[in-house]
């Protein structure tokens, strides 16, 4: 968890000035649902999307 909030601040909070917490939320949401889930590579997941490692663990089983 420590890792994810360290990759979530450094990637997105850091880099920008929300006006409103509403704007803030918007934005996280937006982070995990659309990029960190879909685009970003993690290697821990031997540098695939967690999606798209979803996608092989459910066609190989």
């Amino acid at each position: 968890m420590e890792s994810f909030f360290g990759t979530l601040k450094m990637e997105l909070i850091y880099d920008n000035h929300f006006k409103t917490r509403a704007e803030t939320r918007q934005a996280i949401f937006e982070y995990i649902k659309v990029f960190y889930n879909r685009t970003r590579l993690h290697s821990s997941l031997g540098y695939m999307s967690p999606l798209e490692y979803e996608q092989v663990f459910k066609s190989a089983a």
